[in-house]
């Protein structure tokens, strides 16, 4: 279950995760980029395994935030 205002995209049910990466935005620039930024990691990354991602947004008085959190499996360590 997402908390209020946020949306979720599940890309492999039931795979669990053992490592969270949070990409979060207020300037407009930034906030327009921040996909690509979400998509030029998980390429640089492709030994982890995104199991699902959350988009919350938040506002107050003169700022708009946006955030992704991606939930993914990282190999283990030797």
């Amino acid at each position: 279950m997402t908390p209020f205002g946020a949306s979720e995209l599940v890309l492999r049910p039931g795979l669990s995760f053992n490592a969270v990466k949070v990409f979060s935005a207020t300037m407009f620039a930034d906030r327009a980029n921040l996909g690509e930024k979400v998509s030029a990691w998980i390429a640089a990354n492709p030994q982890s395994t995104v199991g699902s991602m959350v988009v919350t947004q938040s506002s107050d008085a003169a700022f708009h935030c946006i955030a992704i959190t991606v939930f993914y499996k990282e190999p283990a360590r030797s």
